[in-house]
């Protein structure tokens, strides 16, 4: 199970290689900055809108190198992976909601809300503020982005 460090180290990161990302006529979807066993892993997470291939990420890693050694904005070892958010994709952040509106996904919130529900999955119907609601086979479910432990895509629902 990975160990997720603080954002600042992500945040940092995530604004050295933006500019890079976006140069390449790419999105960057997350910055990852993680502890897996004995090491570190910082994840660079690319998207566009027609699929991801090994050699895009590799180009964007080989871009990324010179930067993050130049910059040197993590203290510790650690390994780079560039590489697609994937299927079943996290939504950490605001922009992913709006990017994925329309779609299916699936919640679970910290806490049991009002309706006693803590898991649902649904259509992403809207994002007003920090409020998202989600159209399930029961009706609209609302929550407050920070009530959700995790939210993913559910894009692979197809495959299983």
């Amino acid at each position: 199970m990975a160990k997720q460090s603080g954002g600042n180290t992500a945040a940092k990161v995530e604004a050295l290689v933006r500019p890079i990302v976006e140069g390449m006529g790419l999105r960057l979807w997350d910055v990852v900055f993680e502890k897996e066993g004995p090491d570190w892993y910082l994840r660079v997470l690319i998207d566009r809108d027609g699929p991801m291939d090994t050699d895009t990420c590799a180009a964007v890693s080989h871009a990324l190198d010179p930067v993050l050694d130049e910059a040197d904005p993590i203290d510790q070892s650690y390994y780079l992976e560039v590489g697609s958010p994937g299927l079943g994709r996290r939504l950490t952040k605001p922009e992913h909601y709006d990017q994925l509106l329309g779609q299916r996904i699936r919640v679970k919130l910290f806490r049991p809300n009002e309706q006693k529900i803590r898991e649902f999955s649904g259509v992403l119907e809207s994002r007003q503020d920090l409020m998202v609601t989600v159209r399930t086979e029961n009706g609209p479910v609302e929550y407050a982005l920070g009530a959700a432990s995790v939210v993913r895509l559910c894009d692979d629902e197809d495959l299983f």
